[in-house]
């Protein structure tokens, strides 16, 4: 995985620099996000590890799969990908852009999981400490998993707070094999 992650870096890199300078961030993440979608399905998948088809015709083909959602500036950056023989690499490639673009606007996807319902107060009060904290502004996904028994599970990027009873439990547990 870590190969593939190093693959798709430089190719990131230049869509994310190429958008930027375009002024287009929002444009190339939508249609980015397309193209990954579409590579990640199981023909597609096929039709990219098949030997008998040339580059260019998997790019074709792919291109035309996501027909016009996709703008004439993916396209072309496709048949690179193509031409270099990493069409495959779209999923990393979209999700390594998707980082540089929450660093460029100094956002972060925050997860929250709690044992129960979160009121909107509540929400707004975490989102706004989380925010201070990590000096990013904070786009918060809020689910409820009752196995938690309590509390919440936090996970911000890299980052995870787990303060949840379930979690503490274990830590105890752990505690007390040692």
């Amino acid at each position: 995985m870590a190969e593939l992650s190093t693959l798709a870096r430089p190719y990131a890199k230049a869509a994310f620099q190429y958008a930027a300078d375009a002024n287009d961030l929002q444009g190339w993440s939508q249609n980015l996000a397309v193209v990954a979608a579409v590579a990640q399905q199981d023909a597609v998948v096929k039709l990219l590890s098949s030997p008998s088809y040339t580059a260019a015709q998997q790019a074709e083909k792919t291109i035309e799969v996501c027909g016009d959602a996709i703008n004439d500036k993916i396209r072309g950056f496709m048949q690179v990908l193509a031409e270099n023989r990493r069409l495959q690499l779209l999923p990393q490639i979209y999700q390594q852009f998707e980082v540089l673009k929450a660093n460029r606007e100094k956002t972060v996807e925050v997860n929250v999981v709690s044992a129960t319902e979160i009121s909107t107060e509540q929400q707004n009060k975490l989102a706004s400490a989380l925010s201070a904290k990590l000096e990013r502004e904070v786009n918060m996904q809020v689910s409820v998993d009752d196995s938690l028994i309590g509390g919440a599970v936090v996970r911000a990027g890299d980052t995870v707070i787990d303060g949840s009873i379930r979690g503490r439990l274990a830590k105890l547990a752990e505690a007390l094999n040692s």
